[in-house]
């Protein structure tokens, strides 16, 4: 049996196996699944001597076990091969974790959050990489971490976007800066409780030298001063709403930064420099700013970095206008709450497109959001029956089961026309995996579908 087992096909897992062989280790990828774009990758990795296992879960039957498993961040963490591996003795990594190991002398940001993590991580490595330093974004956004680990070239800093899977899966990894976004209901039916949740993402800031928080989110203030006595705040909302004496708040249109209870407070950057639309966006900034802060970056390179910066793919992405109607892509609004901040950042009246693989959570705040801002409402995927009762349910009956997004773009047009709407906007509140492989693809079909129909409507 191989000395080193890797558990998922993914960008991480094979970073993660090109690691392990580089260091010597015999290994092995398996996959539960199979696919044609699978069998190739199979193809490629033999020729590297790495075995690749689809279809297929190894077992620990026998004794010659492995003496390393490293997972990729999707596979749940509980499954029964790990509960065994772990029972057994076996040492059981994440594939962040098996990076961190490689790279610890290396000062991080790490970057966790239910919402924002995305948009964080490439503001904060923009801006890092604006003041000359080799920052590469990695984790759930840009390279795999095991791919920066690979790299000839080591940075000077690693910017990592970790999810509560990747956190859960690390045991040393320790960041120089931890910053928290927001905490609201997400993945509860990988990790059961809003409780293992928080307790997940509280090992990462435990283990962060320094940590910003994100203020103005209802739960983290609420927890504040008392759980996170030493972290630096923020608020979008000014001086008086930051918690304790020393954080980032905006003021009369600037960025301003108070690094201790008796430190003078100094403007950073203006708050108009950043194109992206929607307050959350501005809390965004103030996390990002932060960090670049206390890594000592210079106010010039931040100011750089932040009028320069064009925003994230698939999060109110502004994809083409056409006769006044702004097509949007938001696909990355996976839950309630990140689909209820699309929806509160465009202009009224918009179309909305919704639906996919339905995630628990409390869809109210996003329900009202949609009385408020839509003039209709296009339902696809698997949560399209689902949604179009909790609409009724609420006394909202203008949306249509649509089932697609190619039909969805195509009405979408028509209704955009007929109820004089601004914006059409994808912001699913689901996940994508009913009808897609993930929500980039999701994203961009949808991009694809709204620039092809354009051509159409011009040609005609």
């Amino acid at each position: 049996m191989p000395e080193a087992f890797v558990i998922g096909l993914g960008k991480s897992g094979i970073a993660a196996a090109r690691l392990l062989k580089q260091e010597g280790w015999e290994v092995e990828i398996s996959d539960s699944s199979t696919s044609p774009n699978l069998l190739e990758q199979q193809q490629q990795l033999a020729q590297e001597q790495i075995t690749v296992n689809l279809g297929h879960t190894p077992d620990l039957e026998n004794s010659d076990l492995p003496k390393l498993i490293v997972v990729s961040p999707g596979v749940p963490w509980d499954i029964p091969i790990l509960r065994k591996a772990r029972d057994l003795g076996i040492e059981t990594i994440g594939e962040m974790e098996f990076a961190w190991r490689h790279l610890q002398n290396i000062p991080w940001v790490a970057i966790t959050g239910t919402n924002g993590k995305t948009t964080t991580t490439a503001l904060t490595a923009a801006i890092f990489q604006s003041a000359g330093f080799n920052a590469p974004a990695c984790g759930n956004i840009g390279y795999a971490a095991c791919e920066v680990a690979l790299a000839a070239e080591k940075p000077d800093w690693v910017i990592g976007e970790l999810s509560s899977y990747q956190i859960e899966s690390s045991v040393t990894l320790a960041p120089r800066i931890g910053i928290w976004t927001t905490f609201t209901p997400d993945h509860l039916a990988r990790h059961q409780t809003l409780e293992n949740y928080y307790n997940i993402k509280a090992k990462l800031l435990n283990n962060s030298q320094l940590q910003i928080f994100n203020g103005d989110d209802i739960y983290l203030h609420k927890i504040g001063l008392n759980h996170w006595p030493d972290a630096y705040w923020t608020s979008v909302k000014g001086a008086e709403f930051l918690i304790g004496e020393k954080g980032f708040y905006i003021e009369n249109g600037w960025v301003i930064e108070k690094l201790s209870a008796n430190s003078q407070t100094q403007q950073i950057v203006k708050v108009s420099a950043l194109k992206m639309v929607g307050e959350h966006n501005l809390q965004n900034l103030l996390v990002s700013v932060g960090a670049a802060r206390l890594a000592g970056i210079e106010i010039e390179a931040i100011c750089r970095a932040v009028s320069e910066f064009p925003g994230v793919p698939h999060r109110l992405e502004h994809i083409c206008t056409w006769s006044g109607i702004d097509f949007i892509n938001d696909s990355k609004a996976t839950n309630y709450d990140a689909a209820e901040v699309g929806l509160a950042s465009v202009q009224s009246p918009a179309i909305l497109i919704a639906g996919g693989e339905a995630k628990a959570g409390d869809d109210t705040a996003w329900l009202n959001k949609i009385k408020d801002k839509t003039a209709a409402v296009l339902l696809i995927g698997n949560a399209a029956n689902a949604f179009a009762q909790r609409l009724e349910a609420v006394g909202y009956g203008n949306f249509e089961i649509v089932e697609t997004m190619d039909k969805a773009v195509i009405k979408s047009v028509e209704l955009a026309k007929k109820y004089q709407a601004s914006v059409v906007l994808l912001s699913p509140a689901c996940a994508s995996f009913d009808q897609y492989p993930n929500f980039e693809i999701r994203g961009e079909h949808f991009r694809e579908l709204c620039l092809k129909l354009m051509r159409k409507k011009r040609e005609n």
